[in-house]
């Protein structure tokens, strides 16, 4: 099968193979023109400024067209282990593999597959959506994604339907594999959901890109957990935006964790658009090797009386670098809002630097908004401590991590997503003289 490239002629081949709705094409055709008129970011930007991507190359990838099986075997969840889901979605080099859900959900409204097969089906739903409430093309990867995407999932939940089981969403790439896969969440008025979505390469070694987004939209007093879990091998690019719409006393917890990716720049942005909105963001980053791992947050307070509390922490080894930029913007008319911003940084090396940039830009004057962060190493008296109790050094070090996590994994309702998080980076911490 011919490999389409990131070029005019192969984009316009890649268009006529898709048949999609004349609206998509529309949108598709407009990104791909702001895309080619577009530079890639530099560090001359103050967003780029501490992530460089001169290595990254995009003429190496090529635009998902058919999934390639190898290493399908190797690909083992994470999130999923133990869980009886309501139903599943599994992607492998940005094409759907594998799409199931339960009878009885259909029966209910509920919608949840493949959004490449409910593009179709699902057109009016979708038209005044994807890729329109959410985001902008404000950079070239951003326009790349609006114009290439491919795969990727929708799940969607009719006013008052209550759904108990998670759903489950898995991502995977082999070597030299694209991911351009888009997210859509819609959780209709007093609808609620889990949705625990995870990425996976089929090896460590296995060279990647990863260009998604994600949309999270909730309606007046909607209930959404969102676990979204970052573990691309290290040799994976990986960009993405990430924005939720929380409305009306709805309420939102949204946890992230990241630990694989070469580099990762990510935009994650909560709007809280109705009065009474509140959401929770969770963070856990863990980073080792050379990995670089960049996130750009912003809580967006635009409606009275609502809430949102952020909490990230970062575990850093070895060479690697992660870059904090986080904002709490409150509107004029968003009084009584309570923000809280926070992040912590463990270094578990000499040679791991974590860059941590808290922002408020405040327009009420009745708001109680606070923001922190820490940086620090680990107390050479603790690993004593320990030891003196006939723990080794490694796990020492492991106790210290996982109680450094434990505030975070406290806030986790959800046991299998918490004990998946536990292990994975137990089995990443390594013990330094």
């Amino acid at each position: 099968m011919t490999q389409l490239g990131f070029n005019t002629e192969d984009f316009q081949a890649f268009q006529a193979a898709r048949q999609e709705p004349e609206w998509v094409t529309a949108q598709r055709q407009d990104a791909w023109q702001q895309f080619s008129q577009q530079q890639w970011p530099t560090r001359r930007e103050e967003e780029w400024m501490r992530t460089d991507i001169r290595l990254f190359k995009l003429d190496k990838f090529f635009i998902p067209s058919a999934s390639n099986p190898d290493g399908l075997d190797a690909i083992v969840p994470l999130l999923s282990e133990g869980v009886t889901l309501g139903g599943a979605v599994h992607s492998h080099n940005g094409v759907c593999v594998e799409d199931t859900m339960s009878d009885e959900l259909k029966q209910q409204g509920v919608v949840f597959g493949s959004l490449d097969s409910l593009l179709g089906e699902q057109s009016d739903l979708l038209e005044s959506v994807l890729l329109q409430r959410a985001f902008d093309r404000d950079d070239r990867f951003a326009a790349l994604h609006a114009a290439c995407w491919t795969g990727g999932q929708l799940l969607y939940v009719p006013r008052g339907v209550h759904v108990e089981q998670p759903f489950h969403v898995l991502s995977s790439l082999s070597d030299g594999g694209v991911d351009l896969g888009h997210t859509i969440v819609i959780l209709e008025d007093g609808a609620s959901a889990t949705l625990l979505a995870e990425c996976a390469s089929t090896s460590e070694e296995a060279e990647g890109l990863h260009c998604g987004a994600i949309e999270l939209i909730l309606g007046d007093r909607a209930n959404l957990r969102y676990v979204n879990l970052q573990n691309w091998g290290q040799r994976v690019w990986h960009f993405a935006r990430q924005k939720a719409v929380v409305g009306r006393d709805a309420h939102l917890q949204w946890t992230s964790a990241a630990m694989g990716s070469r580099l990762s720049k990510v935009n994650q942005h909560v709007v809280l658009e109705g009065q009474g909105a509140q959401s929770q963001m969770n963070g856990v980053l863990f980073t080792e090797n050379k990995q670089h791992l960049s996130y750009h947050t912003q809580q967006y307070h635009k409606q009275a009386n609502c809430h949102s509390d952020f909490l990230y922490k970062a575990a850093l080894q070895d060479k690697s670098h992660t870059v904090w930029r986080g904002m709490i913007k409150v509107d004029e008319g968003a009084q009584q809002t309570d923000g809280y911003q926070r992040n912590d940084n463990l270094l578990l090396s000499n040679n791991a630097r974590a860059d941590s940039i808290p922002g408020l830009e405040i327009e009420a004057d009745d708001v109680r908004c606070t923001h922190g962060s820490t940086t620090g190493k680990v107390d050479e008296e603790m690993i004593y401590y320990a030891q003196c109790r006939g723990f080794t050094r490694k796990e020492a070090m492991r106790l210290i991590v996982t109680g450094f996590f434990q505030q975070i994994f406290d806030r986790i309702t959800i046991d299998s997503v918490r004990d998946a998080l536990g292990l994975a980076i137990a089995r990443r911490v390594r013990d330094y003289e």
